[in-house]
């Protein structure tokens, strides 16, 4: 269950970071409010999961999937640019999660 929650708490990341973007520095109201509330709900999965999971191996998949997911969406609906070498980063970071996650990063 814990692995569950961290995998959403890692989604919600992406909601956070994506938000923060469209909120202009906190100048706009609704993406602003989404950031709080995508912000706390992935910290608050983040802190669930760490009663299980080693702080390590946790940490890395949160970020792992926020980052990626916040780079494929910021190249597929924000305009970011697109290569090769991104995508293929992508892929590592994606593979570096699974690998953690085989590794054996529960109790």
């Amino acid at each position: 269950m814990a692995w569950f929650v961290l995998v959403v708490a890692g989604l919600f990341e992406a909601g956070w970071a994506i938000s923060l973007k469209q909120s202009e520095g906190f100048t706009k109201l609704v993406p602003s409010l989404y950031f709080a509330v995508t912000f706390l709900i992935s910290l608050g999965g983040l802190a669930w999961a760490l009663k299980q999971l080693p702080v390590g191996t946790a940490y890395a998949v949160w970020t792992g999937i926020g980052a990626a997911l916040t780079a494929v969406i910021g190249m597929v609906w924000l305009g970011d640019g697109v290569s090769a070498l991104k995508l293929v980063s992508i892929t590592l970071i994606v593979s570096g999660v699974i690998g953690l996650n085989l590794a054996g990063g529960g109790h």
